[in-house]
């Protein structure tokens, strides 16, 4: 694995998200100096806060999965994520609501699967159930190490014996395929391949290989932070703060300066930070502009569909609705076509509700309910402009609501009291590329080693982090590139094992800290000005 040349002592990370944060703890954990700088007025990134008249909104990621992940970033410095975080496995992990009426509850626990897949669609399904978790299980264990969190310096580090075992599974035929050989009733198949569209791909079209991405889904658990979603950076930042790190608010990054090859300092709108190296956690295009330069491929980058995503506070709720629910429209195949293909709106959309209330009450008003609706739509590459969105996504929201009160929500319009809008349009104006906030999508010229790399040519000491790097988009996914990117500068990757205060805050029964950085821990003694 190529590392970063020369010294390492002070590494400045741009951008105070999950990747950024994961980062700053690996390196503080290797001994590196560490400031972080966060234009927001706290950390948190794409996993940002909203207050909505007392709702308390998450305004990235809702699912949380692979908790050991991020536990491994906190063992770093000695500390647990459970010294930190109450996290509440979900059970249903999803409920699916079908097109046709029916519904099923998709357990990460495999006997309580198995009987719920009987019930619904008889033995011989069960046992395919049984089959394919066996499936996703051998392909996780063969690609988490060796393909996944791994650095590549070229095409010739994916050559190893797992290679030819990920073949052996069939983790280069197709998403649909796979999934069909295990089950034969179509509404299953789309609970085990929907995930394909988080990696920005149809299911028809992606590598069996994502599979690893319902494995991550439905069998190795769904958790839900108490607080939300955005207790998991500011949890983060609280191990890093404590840890030593200088955690710089507020303070937007103007330049790099360099010398030569090397950057020599991250100048903000306040100061100017010099450093021995800098990881850069913005989305591409802004990366790639401080530094000056953008790497050269042989194809553009292909970016995944957008989201428009509407939280809604409400005076009451549907029992229909688990946690995390997923109400699919009666299409399919068309769907994914209008999205990625043709770049139109889904006639007949397929949409994520989370209902976070429904396992922490606290994030609204006593007896109020807060809802997320996540409805997949195409990039601004392939469909309507970030300008157009301005005067479609009243219209769009409209539809949204109606499609949902038609679906079993019903009086969903009046029962809200408070709500955010977010299109294309505002992940736009945050500087993701192609106004998606789901980054470059995971087609195969765009996978493992041919993914945008971490080091940029030309520049000595400077690393990237964040979904548009390898590995890719997701929670665990983006946690592991900040431990990528530290592991150029500090030569390792090893897990540090937890030291004795993590040990016992992890104990059962101890109650999790505040996950509130604390004002004196804000900024690292003796970091510079």
């Amino acid at each position: 694995m190529k590392t970063l040349p020369g010294p390492t002592d002070h590494v400045v990370v741009v951008g105070a998200g999950l990747s950024g944060l994961a980062a700053a703890l690996h390196l503080l954990g290797s001994g590196r100096r560490v400031t972080v700088v966060e234009r927001e007025p706290g950390p948190g990134g794409r996993a940002g806060r909203l207050s909505l008249g007392g709702y308390r909104v998450d305004t990235g990621p809702t699912v949380l999965t692979m908790p050991d992940i991020l536990d491994e970033a906190f063992r770093a410095v000695g500390d647990s994520l459970h010294a930190h975080l109450d996290l509440v496995p979900l059970h249903p992990a999803y409920r699916a609501l079908f097109a046709d009426g029916s519904r099923l509850d998709v357990h990460t626990d495999g006997e309580a699967m198995e009987a719920e897949v009987a019930a619904f669609a008889g033995p011989r399904e069960a046992a395919g159930y049984r089959r394919l978790r066996h499936w996703l299980e051998e392909l996780y264990a063969v690609q988490i190490r060796r393909f996944v969190d791994a650095n590549f310096d070229s095409p010739a580090g994916l050559l190893h014996p797992d290679l030819l075992r990920l073949a052996a599974l069939g983790g280069f035929g197709r998403l649909d395929g796979a999934v069909g050989r295990f089950l034969s009733d179509e509404r299953l198949r789309r609970v085990f391949s929907f995930q394909a569209l988080y990696a920005g791909v149809a299911p028809s079209r992606a590598l069996a290989a994502y599979a690893v991405i319902a494995y991550m889904d439905t069998v190795a658990g769904v958790y839900f932070p108490r607080g939300g979603m955005h207790a998991v950076p500011t949890a983060m930042a609280d191990a890093a703060a404590r840890a030593g790190a200088a955690l710089r608010y507020g303070e937007r990054v103007l330049r790099l300066e360099r010398a030569g090859g090397r950057v020599t300092a991250v100048v903000t709108e306040h100061q100017r930070i010099a450093c021995d190296a800098v990881v850069l956690t913005p989305d591409l295009p802004v990366a790639y502009g401080l530094l000056g330069r953008t790497p050269r491929r042989l194809l553009p980058l292909r970016h995944s569909p957008s989201a428009v995503v509407l939280h809604v506070g409400t005076d009451r709720t549907w029992e229909m609705l688990a946690h995390h629910t997923l109400s699919f429209g009666g299409a399919w195949e068309g769907t994914f076509r209008e999205l990625v293909e043709e770049g139109r709106l889904m006639s007949d959309p397929s949409l994520l509700v989370t209902r976070p209330t429904s396992t922490d009450p606290a994030l609204a008003p006593v007896g109020r309910h807060l809802h997320y609706i996540l409805a997949p739509c195409p990039n601004t590459d392939t469909g309507p402009s970030a300008a157009h969105w301005g005067e479609l996504g009243p219209r769009y929201r409209d539809g949204l609501v109606r499609e949902l009160e038609r679906r079993g929500l019903a009086g969903l319009g009046g029962a809200i009291e408070e709500e955010s809008l977010v299109t294309p349009a505002h992940w736009t104006a945050l500087g993701h590329a192609a106004g998606t906030p789901f980054s470059a999508s995971h087609g195969l010229a765009q996978t493992g080693p041919f993914r945008p790399r971490n080091l940029v040519r030309g520049v000595e000491n400077a690393v990237l982090a964040g979904c548009g790097t390898t590995p890719g988009v997701g929670v665990p996914t983006v946690l592991l590139s900040g431990k990528l990117a530290a592991a150029r500068i500090t030569g390792t990757t090893a897990p540090r094992r937890p030291g004795p205060r993590a040990r016992r805050a992890a104990e059962p029964g101890r109650p999790p800290r505040s996950a509130r950085p604390s004002p004196e821990g804000t900024r690292a003694k003796g970091a510079p000005a």
